[in-house]
């Protein structure tokens, strides 16, 4: 029996997951969690194969609950869902580990091969997903923010979505200062000089905070 840990803020999302493993007979929903955190907490408690993750959490951002899950529980696959434009993200999530990306509005069919692969040890990309990451190039064809580290990256999302330095630290759990250091090397980084110019990066980049 595949066992998966379901983590989603959203009841309807996670009743989505649940019901499509209820139509087989070799995977289990075992425990479900609404933020990072949570799951976090769950996962040194209880057994589990798989874990399909959403990035978009309140608190602890889905990218450091991947990071935290890579390093505590190795014997376990995460399979990020979510409604993220997948290029920007996907890279990033398979660089820190995770087995497989799919979109939200992926189908039952789909939602469980990708399950089953990853119960497997193997890995699972989405054929479209596939084909748009072999033709983004190398180098200089890269986009430049893909330099940023993880946190930077989460920081230009919400400056770009308009977040005030105070929401952007109480989004991510770090001080105003911290907030501040961040968007400097952020500007460095990306040869930029205000706020505003990070603003129009992210419209020009479809790097405009999504939600779900």
């Amino acid at each position: 029996m595949i066992r998966v840990l379901v983590v989603d803020d959203h009841p309807i999302v996670r009743k989505g997951i649940r019901e499509t493993a209820a139509e087989t007979s070799d995977i289990q929903v075992v425990g479900e969690a609404s933020d990072g955190l949570t799951a976090l907490e769950w996962l040194t408690k209880n057994p589990c194969d798989v874990v399909t993750l959403d990035l978009s959490l309140p608190g602890l951002h889905g990218l450091d609950v991947l990071e935290q899950i890579r390093a505590r529980h190795q014997a376990v696959g995460v399979l990020v869902m979510t409604m993220h434009a997948e290029e920007h993200y996907a890279v990033r999530a398979f660089k820190m580990g995770a087995a497989g990306y799919l979109p939200k509005d992926a189908p039952p069919a789909m939602v469980i091969d990708a399950l089953r692969k990853i119960a497997g040890g193997g890995r699972y990309i989405p054929p479209d997903l596939a084909e748009r990451l072999l033709f983004r190039g190398d180098g200089a064809d890269r986009p430049p923010h893909e330099i940023l580290s993880n946190r930077e990256f989460m920081v230009l999302k919400l400056i770009g979505a308009g977040k005030a330095p105070r929401e952007i630290g109480e989004a991510l759990s770090i001080s105003v200062k911290t907030v501040s250091t961040y968007r400097a090397r952020i500007l460095e980084k990306l040869h930029k000089k205000t706020g505003a110019d990070l603003v129009k990066y992210c419209i020009k980049h479809n790097l405009l905070e999504e939600q779900g």
